[in-house]
């Protein structure tokens, strides 16, 4: 059966003949408000034939039509679901961000493939009409942390549908450490994994307490004692229901005598942080939050202390490292040098070293 909306869009053609033939521009953009008008108006009526065939009208017309009427084509298609696929590709990677942008903010019709061609290819205003779509996949939001200014990057951090991938943490992490407003924004995503939100207040942390001791350098000791207090209320309120069912796995498993240097390398060996932080300050006898100081550090010293008081193998150590390194997305270190390192180490240098660390923080050996 034929739709109620055929005939009218039907009885357009010889009227877009004469336009396209004879038509000056305001013909043109006359035209093409009609067409946008019978559009809009029944596209739940329309057909996928007729979506084609407007589709193609809207592709003629739009050719010599001035920017505004083409921003207002843009405007208007773009919250449609049903919105003819060419033209919105179209408006997409139109140059002009008036035009672009609605679509590339709104439209659903926008396949992932032309987002990603536009965020690699276009300026800064098109990346921030894309970072406020109502969803990002992981690889549209590594282009716009990649290429975006500091605009785009807080607007993509801010949009609760983007999906940030591991890499794109760690970069905008390690950004944050220069960009408060950043380490504010990253800061509040609920989905901020543990390791990297550890990171991200260890780095605030110590930028804030610079910023108040160049401030005021007669308070620096008292300004220092008040940023660490500030930051172990903030870690302790990161806890999750998740962190503490991994550590409290860990403590049955030491409490039952089975936990062993080689569950904690499995857990390393399955990128668990949580379970191989608690399984190494059970193992080296200090707190969890001892070991987890020591191993969101950005040297390798604090592991291999633990490791060494531990009484780990090197392969053990290393897939500790080796994890480590993947979830903070540092530069590979030369396991060679850091095995000499380990073996070279001895205990009782790491169990001195652990016992300043202890008495600097106040805390108790695991399980006590």
């Amino acid at each position: 059966m034929r739709s109620k909306s055929a005939k009218p869009a039907e009885n357009l053609l010889d009227e877009l003949q004469a336009a396209l033939s004879h038509g000056t521009v305001a013909r043109r953009v006359e035209t093409l408000r009609r067409v946008t008008d019978l559009f809009v108006n029944n596209a739940v009526d329309y057909s996928d034939d007729h979506i084609r065939l407007f589709d193609d009208v809207f592709q003629c017309l739009i050719g010599q039509i001035e920017t505004s009427a083409r921003a207002l084509l843009a405007d208007r298609l773009a919250p449609m679901t049903a919105a003819p696929p060419k033209i919105i590709r179209t408006l997409a990677l139109d140059e002009v961000i008036e035009v672009a942008g609605p679509v590339l903010t709104k439209s659903e019709r926008l396949d992932e493939v032309t987002l990603i061609e536009i965020a690699h290819s276009r300026g800064q205003a098109h990346l921030k009409a894309i970072s406020l779509r109502r969803v990002l996949s992981e690889a549209l939001t590594d282009v716009l942390v990649t290429r975006g200014d500091e605009e785009v990057v807080q607007s993509t951090v801010k949009n609760p549908g983007a999906q940030l991938s591991e890499g794109s943490l760690t970069e905008l992490v390690t950004r944050a450490e220069r960009d408060d407003d950043l380490a504010g924004c990253i800061g509040l995503r609920p989905d901020l994994p543990r390791h990297h939100y550890l990171k991200l207040v260890a780095k605030a942390s110590l930028s804030v307490r610079r910023k108040l001791e160049a401030a005021h350098p007669e308070l620096a000791d008292e300004v220092s004692s008040v940023v660490q207090e500030a930051a172990q209320r903030v870690r302790a309120a990161a806890m999750t229901r998740q962190i503490e069912m991994a550590r409290a796995l860990v403590k049955s498993l030491h409490d039952d005598g089975r936990l062993n240097e080689f569950q904690v390398a499995t857990f390393a060996e399955q990128g668990k942080f949580d379970e191989t932080n608690a399984g190494l300050a059970a193992l080296a006898g200090v707190t969890v939050e001892t070991a987890e100081n020591m191993m969101i550090e950005s040297r390798t010293e604090g592991v291999m202390l633990l490791a060494k008081v531990a009484g780990m193998s090197w392969p053990s150590v290393r897939a500790i490292i080796a994890m480590r390194e993947k979830l903070s997305g540092g530069s590979q270190t030369d396991m060679l040098t850091l095995r000499n390192t380990y073996e070279a180490l001895r205990s009782s240098t790491a169990q001195q070293v652990l016992r300043f660390h202890r008495m600097q923080q106040g805390g108790m050996p695991a399980g006590q």
